[in-house]
């Protein structure tokens, strides 16, 4: 069998399992040519009262969208002083790369923060909670040395659809 016959043959088997999996799925649908694709379902696993889960499951996934490590500066470099303000501009730049990748903040499955100071975490809490609402992607808090020593945060996400 060459490569061309091989590539004929897998993308015949990717159809067949995907339209075996999704008449199998309580996900909705979609069409794409002769077969159905369950679209991506994602949910938390033990959600805390924290707004965060201990896991987070992602099933009948198609995409996945790797932000890297967003920092407090606007499109001319300025930072903020205040950390609130760092955490905002900070999430609004991860929510502005979501948007590049078409993607929302209902996508996010998994944010790392990293923190220059623990004395941080309330501050860092409150604002990821307002940001994030009912989201509870899985996370994970660093205390570590930043970058640049005027950023006192740096936050990155992992999303799914």
């Amino acid at each position: 069998m060459n490569r061309r016959e091989l590539a004929i043959a897998l993308a015949a088997l990717l159809r067949t399992n995907i339209a075996v999996r999704s008449a199998s799925s309580n996900a909705s649908s979609l069409a794409v040519g002769n077969a159905t694709r369950s679209t991506m379902q994602h949910r938390p696993v033990n959600p805390s009262d924290n707004s965060y889960a201990q896991a987070h499951e992602v099933t009948d996934l198609a995409r996945l969208l790797f932000v890297s490590g967003q920092v407090p500066a606007d499109d001319e470099g300025k930072v903020p002083a205040d950390f609130a303000a760092q955490c905002r501009l900070t999430w609004a730049n991860v929510e502005r790369q979501l948007h590049a990748g078409g993607m929302t903040l209902d996508n996010i499955v998994k944010v790392t923060t990293f923190l220059s100071d623990r004395r941080y975490r309330r501050e860092n809490y409150e604002v990821r909670k307002a940001v994030l609402g009912p989201r509870q992607p899985a996370i994970t808090i660093l205390i570590a040395g930043i970058y640049d020593e005027a950023w006192l945060l740096e936050i990155e996400v992992v999303a799914a659809a």
